[in-house]
């Protein structure tokens, strides 16, 4: 409410509003917090002790007087006709038609007068066929319309569908509304569940003197009814984008309880047809394959604290929007799906893809039990851990400082302790990213408690103390959503929450996984591939040496270590396996001498000569590398054993540090894309052997190349074996696979 004293002082140049010369905005402001408001400020005017500022205060009263008028809105005009009646109205016929034969409008005249004839709404449908670019989109309010629709669908044989609802949570969100298109391109929206506009909104609207009211809908039951024959119809296709979350939301009770299928996803074809190239959300594929800019969801529910819930939406901007998303995903589906046959991605999107669809909604919708109390304790020590280091990174330092800082920290390390390698961003400003703080850490131990820091820190506000705020009130779990075309290697990502990057290999990480908990008289079965991606290079880059140990189940990081280092087996001790398995680990993505040197704590010509002779003994390895980007060059991708394909756009970057990540990133992937390919085999394959087995086991989790199972007590064993032997069974190599499997009350015991 002070803004326009401000502003009266301030002026606008823009606007032409002259204000008092010589004050600011930050004068103005201070002046106005000072004196509250203008005319305070003008009748002391006396009592400002700058001199200048005090008779030029006193020359300009009117001119200040004259500024606040200028910027005030004016507020109290009387609306003399409520902006409701200005809404789109059935035209009558008898006026329209003759203006039209008037006026010469014959092809309007003509579908006037058909949908006249068929007993349809003119409103909207007219204006929008007077430009043929627009689609015909119809909002469907009555139940027979509706059965109309389902039933058009049904003779079709396939629609594109989407739902509108309350929140991008699948196990919250209410059920709002719902779009269809047909294979003509006619799209439809269906009100479900929407609402008057809130009583701030009719007060804009009109004074509050016409209150709205909830507009026209099918009743939600009739309309479910209506439309679940058909959802649910094998014989009918039902297309959508990212359809795994409508899935989801229909199949709650509270949203109808509707088995949605069978589905196709224009999203998982694009990602199997052009992973690595660009995003697969519906908006970018929109403008990168069909060349329309589709309108977003700010554009009918605003932003920020004016963004309204859809369900408020008023319902012509509705069905413009929901509309849109069905009938831009039809159009996509018919442009992308003929693509998978010519480029030879059938088998991956048929058995890789589309049947993961309704495993991982099982999945989501059964979720994961967590032990709040574990996590409160281990948020209370976090939080004493995280004090303890602080106050030794600040004797370290010499003075307290902001240890979440950059800026502040880049200032103790690079100017009070005058640290070695201190680079300066853009800003200005000091860079102290981890490897900067790793290198440093050599020499001092203030960043390496810093690394400390920033990892417990992380841990505490994003699982200790983030995870109890996101279990599910109606199921007591935590529901992560699995992301299916986000890793260009076909591996799934998990977010909200993120359980996938949980560290292993710290206390610290294997403590927040003994949160994860078993229902009462259930235990989590853990089953992870045993060094999955090394198996993969023996076979892939047809490596005898590597495959021959897998077949014989050697240690093959021992056997590393005896050829590379000269150490007899016999002899071979825990420090020299280690760090053969950094190298093996490293070969796979590419690591440098730099980076084996920092991870080992050598030098790095020692580092370079580990792995050059790691190449002398298995030149086959390096033959793959250099084999496979050749290819990528030269075709712009790489695939995997199953044809999954992998672009690689940066292998042809001319910057040489892009280059060179495009250059790992084609060895790496035929390896991770590969992994990624088998757990999804086997995740396709398990429910349905554990059904037919008979077997009460819930799939709950995917982490990398690990599965978490909820299994009852009594069929561990049974369920042990099945798992580990379909699990087995997934691959196409010619090595082995070993799945190591666990058992326990928490998943921290059972890994």
């Amino acid at each position: 409410d002070k803004v326009i004293d401000v502003q009266a002082l301030a002026g606008d140049s823009t606007d032409n509003v002259p204000g008092v010369p010589g004050i600011g905005v930050k004068t103005a402001a201070q002046l106005i917090n000072e004196y509250g408001d203008l005319e305070t400020l003008l009748a002391r005017a006396e009592e400002i002790k700058q001199p200048k500022r005090r008779q030029t205060l006193l020359d300009n009263v009117e001119q200040a007087r004259v500024s606040r008028e200028l910027v005030r809105l004016v507020d109290d005009v009387a609306v003399e006709e409520p902006l409701r009646s200005f809404r789109v109205r059935e035209p009558d016929p008898a006026v329209l038609v003759p203006f039209l034969r008037e006026q010469g409008f014959r092809s309007i005249l003509a579908r006037v007068e058909s949908h006249l004839a068929e007993g349809h709404p003119l409103t909207e449908r007219v204006e929008q066929k007077t430009d043929a670019s627009v689609p015909d989109y119809e909002t469907v309010q009555d139940i027979g319309r509706l059965r109309e629709w389902a039933a058009a669908a049904m003779e079709a044989g396939w629609l594109a569908f989407d739902t509108e609802t309350s929140s991008l949570d699948a196990m919250s969100a209410r059920l709002v509304g719902l779009s269809m298109a047909l294979p003509d391109g006619r799209a439809c929206y269906v009100p479900l569940r929407h609402e008057p506009a809130g009583a701030e909104q009719a007060t804009l609207l009109d004074g509050g003197r016409d209150a709205p009211e909830a507009p026209v809908q099918v009743p939600f039951d009739e309309a479910m009814a209506a439309l679940q024959p058909t959802l649910e119809d094998p014989s009918v296709l039902k297309v959508g984008q990212n359809i795994k979350y409508d899935m989801m939301v229909l199949a709650r009770p509270e949203n109808g309880g509707i088995a949605l299928g069978p589905v196709d996803d224009t999203m998982l074809i694009s990602y199997v047809l052009e992973a690595g190239l660009h995003g697969h959300g519906m908006d970018e594929l929109a403008e990168t394959v069909l060349g329309r800019k589709t309108i977003t969801f700010s554009d009918v529910a605003g932003s920020g604290r004016n963004r309204i819930p859809f369900a408020q939406v008023a319902l012509d901007n509705a069905t413009r929007y929901a509309a849109e998303d069905a009938e831009v995903t039809g159009a996509l589906w018919r442009e992308l799906r003929p693509r998978l046959l010519p480029e030879r991605l059938v088998t991956v999107y048929e058995r890789l893809e589309r049947p993961l669809i309704p495993v991982l909604a099982a999945m989501e919708t059964a979720g994961i039990r967590i032990d709040v109390g574990v996590l409160k304790g281990l948020s209370d020590e976090f939080g004493r851990r995280l004090a303890d280091l602080e106050a030794q990174i600040h004797e370290l330092a010499g003075r307290p400082f902001n240890v979440g800082s950059p800026k502040q920290l880049g200032e103790v390390l690079f100017e009070d302790l005058s640290l070695p390698g201190g680079k300066r961003g853009k800003n200005g400003a000091w860079s102290t990213p981890a490897n900067v703080l790793e290198e440093l850490a050599a020499t001092h131990d203030l960043p390496a408690r810093v690394l400390d820091w920033r990892q417990l820190s992380k841990l505490k506000g994003t699982y200790t103390d983030t995870l109890p705020l996101q279990v599910n009130p109606a199921t007591g779990r935590v529901h992560t959503c699995y992301g299916m075309a986000i890793a260009s290697t076909g591996r799934l990502s998990s977010t909200d929450p993120n359980l996938q990057n949980i560290p292993i290999r710290t206390e610290e990480g294997r403590k927040i996984r003994t949160a994860f908990v078993a229902d009462p008289g259930w235990v989590l079965l853990s089953a992870d591939y045993s060094q999955i991606e090394l198996r993969l290079l023996a076979s892939v880059a047809d490596i005898a040496e590597l495959k021959q140990v897998f077949r014989d189940g050697k240690d093959i990081h021992a056997m590393t270590a005896s050829e590379v280092f000269g150490v007899p087996l016999a002899q071979m001790d825990g420090a020299t396996r280690r760090k053969a398995k950094a190298i093996n680990f490293g070969i796979i993505y590419g690591i440098s001498a730099f980076g084996l040197a920092r991870q080992l704590g050598i030098a790095r010509g020692e580092a370079r000569d580990y792995i050059d002779t790691y190449f002398r003994r298995f030149p086959g390895i390096r033959v793959y590398m250099d084999s496979t980007v050749k290819l990528a060059r030269e075709q712009g991708h790489v695939s995997t054993s199953f044809g999954r394909r992998i672009h690689t756009p940066a292998i042809s970057d001319k910057n040489p540090a892009r280059r060179g990540f495009g250059e790992r990133a084609a060895i790496n992937a035929p390896l991770q894309g590969g992994a990624a390919d088998i757990i999804k085999r086997a995740m396709i394959r398990l429910p349905r052997a554990l059904r037919q087995a008979g077997l009460q086991a819930r799939m709950l989790l995917q982490v990398h190349d690990e599965l978490v199972f909820e299994v009852p007590e009594g069929e561990v064993e049974a369920t042990r074996t099945l798992v580990t032997r379909v699990m087995q069974a997934a691959n196409n190599l010619d090595v082995p696979m070993v799945v190591e499997t666990g058992v326990g009350a928490n998943w921290g015991d059972a890994h």
